[in-house]
């Protein structure tokens, strides 16, 4: 059945939230581990409490084109990261907090919102910190004949446990794959153990859903899209992470490679990353994928 999670039912994807909802009392629900109380107000890494917060909604035509498709893609922005990036272009709704606070009820009548603009998916962007809302916000838009795919759209920081959570759930995986040296990870992102888990979590996205499929309509119906963006004086640190996916996961795979880096927050005032990428960074990147046999994806124009 299409999509997946119409073939759990509505009472299994509660069951998997409220159950990830228990956690939040010692949170564990992504690699920080930061075991806060979330329950009770605390507030981790990521700064999110027990509380939803949002920061936008609405038709998105920027993603890949079988994501955005003609419709649009049913995009919902959530507040707080688990990662620091220096360089994060959403920094305002990522770090600094920008979004309002809802119910998960409120989440569901989001969703079905969307879906009654036709959109092709819904998208949640940055949804880690708030997987518990998520499952019971579906759950609740089940009952009220919700029936377009999930996309996933992370950064990639993921616990392969907490994934397995999705499987079945969620169709389309939209990971970030960001470093391959764990300096560069804790330089830019505080995030030192970056490569080796999200090493393992793209193995276990590539397991659930495979290569990605698409509908007669050119529209994507399941599977795994890499995201990688190429960032300046980094060219190896791109090389590792294609060589890493190619060992793990296979040339099978699609490959986003994105050009669109541009300095801002922090990174402004780091000489490592505080200017674009040049032709030749991005050309070289490209011409190595390639070597490899990656045949799948996309690249862009500087």
């Amino acid at each position: 059945m299409y999509p997946s999670y119409l073939s759990l039912g509505f009472k299994e994807v509660e069951r998997r939230g409220r159950e990830l909802f228990d956690r939040l009392k010692s949170c564990d629900i992504c690699p920080r581990n930061c075991l806060v109380d979330r329950l009770s107000g605390k507030r981790g890494i990521c700064r999110s409490d027990h509380r939803l917060m949002v920061s936008s909604y609405n038709l998105h035509f920027g993603e890949e084109p079988p994501i955005s498709g003609w419709r649009g893609s049913g995009t919902i922005f959530l507040t707080n990261c688990p990662l620091r990036c220096k360089f994060c272009q959403n920094y305002p709704i990522s770090q600094l907090g920008n979004g309002k606070v809802y119910e998960v009820e409120e989440l569901s009548e989001m969703m079905l919102y969307l879906q009654r603009r036709r959109a092709h998916n819904i998208n949640f962007v940055t949804p880690t910190h708030y997987l518990p809302h998520i499952l019971l916000a579906l759950s609740m838009a089940m009952k009220r004949g919700f029936k377009i795919p999930i996309v996933y759209n992370t950064s990639g920081y993921e616990k392969v446990e907490i994934l397995r959570y999705l499987d079945g759930v969620v169709d389309i995986y939209l990971p970030d794959a960001k470093y391959s040296d764990n300096e560069f990870a804790k330089r830019l992102s505080l995030a030192y153990d970056y490569p080796e888990v999200n090493r393992l979590a793209l193995k276990e996205m590539a397991k659930q859903v495979g290569n990605l499929k698409l509908g007669e309509d050119g529209v994507a119906i399941r599977g795994l899209i890499i995201r990688h963006l190429v960032l300046p004086n980094n060219v190896e640190n791109s090389k590792g992470v294609l060589n890493m996916i190619k060992e793990e996961i296979g040339t099978w795979v699609t490959i986003s490679l994105m050009s669109q880096y541009f300095p801002t927050f922090r990174a402004l005032s780091d000489n490592m990353v505080n200017r674009k990428i040049t032709n030749e960074e991005y050309e070289e990147v490209v011409k190595y994928m390639e070597s490899l046999g990656f045949k799948n994806g996309w690249v862009q124009p500087i």
